[in-house]
């Protein structure tokens, strides 16, 4: 068995549901893989998955594609590739609650936006702001990253970013109306999130035990699809005691499931679609043309 370790981007929840099936079911020990689970939980999230691969203290990292880019790209250079894309589609959005009277980004002028400070992250949303009449002026906090979802629901916060298959499965479950503001329609061609993404050096030197592991992961997406009862079953012995008390887990699953892609598409990622976003980030002055010309991801570990 080769022991290989996975450092998540979060506690776990249903952007994480392959790995945790592809777990349980055996897929990763069928391929001759032991995988460990690294969860942020473990230091407060002090250091980000992304540092982890940098540190070599784990073998991949789940995280957003700027991760990739901002990796490649500092002054310290680390070569790393995204290998796999959990979701074929945006699943995340800007997300107010209904009661606060704010129903257009443009009226986030003046409002509190609950950052995670990630790469980009501001600037995108200042960006979504402007693209829809407004100044961008907003008021940005930095709260603890694992209690930024609850400074919305609190009112400590008017605005935040969310993944609309779990902080929205648990709003809705709550009984909180949400409005959201999705990316795409207000001209932001955002990539894939979250991706995997390991050192370039040792997917070449990892070949076969790091396809091993793309293959058995994703079996456990696919397999997910079809078992989706089985697979909120599973999610529910690895989330937070409080995610299994506050999110329906089967209804999670259900929403999410089919934006795992087909056979064909599970995991892979589209040269149209990363160019789309790599082009959006140089035209706004967020990055320099070399982002163009980069190995920024892979698809070879899923064949």
């Amino acid at each position: 068995m080769t022991t290989l370790k996975l450092a998540l981007d979060w506690t776990p929840n249903v952007n994480h549901l392959g790995f945790l099936v592809a777990k349980e079911r055996k897929f990763y020990q069928e391929a001759g893989i032991d995988l460990e689970l690294v969860d942020p939980r473990e230091e407060n999230y002090t250091v980000t998955p992304g540092k982890k691969v940098e540190l070599d203290q784990v073998d991949f990292a789940i995280a957003p594609f700027e991760t990739v880019i901002s990796l490649n790209n500092k002054t310290n250079v680390v070569p790393v590739q995204a290998v796999f894309a959990i979701l074929q589609k945006d699943l995340s959005c800007i997300a107010t609650l209904a009661t606060s009277g704010i129903e257009r980004p443009a009226q986030l002028d003046g409002k509190t936006y609950a950052s995670y400070k990630a790469r980009y992250e501001d600037r995108i949303v200042q960006r979504m702001v402007m693209n829809d009449g407004g100044t961008g002026a907003l008021e940005w906090s930095y709260p603890e990253k694992l209690g930024i979802w609850n400074t919305l629901l609190t009112g400590e916060a008017d605005a935040t970013w969310i993944f609309d298959n779990w902080e929205g499965v648990e709003a809705a479950r709550k009984g909180v109306n949400l409005r959201k503001f999705s990316l795409s329609d207000f001209g932001i061609p955002y990539g894939y999130s979250p991706i995997v993404l390991a050192k370039t050096a040792q997917i070449s030197a990892k070949k076969e035990a790091y396809t091993a592991f793309a293959q058995a992961t994703k079996k456990g997406f696919l397999y997910s699809q079809k078992h989706p009862e089985e697979a909120a079953e599973i999610l529910g012995k690895y989330v937070t005691d409080y995610d299994r008390e506050h999110i329906d887990l089967l209804r999670t699953v259900q929403v999410t499931s089919a934006h795992f892609g087909t056979e064909e598409h599970c995991g892979r990622m589209e040269s149209q679609r990363v160019e789309e976003f790599l082009n959006w980030l140089v035209e706004n002055e967020l990055e320099g043309e070399q982002i163009l010309k980069q190995s920024l991801y892979t698809n070879a570990l899923l064949f």
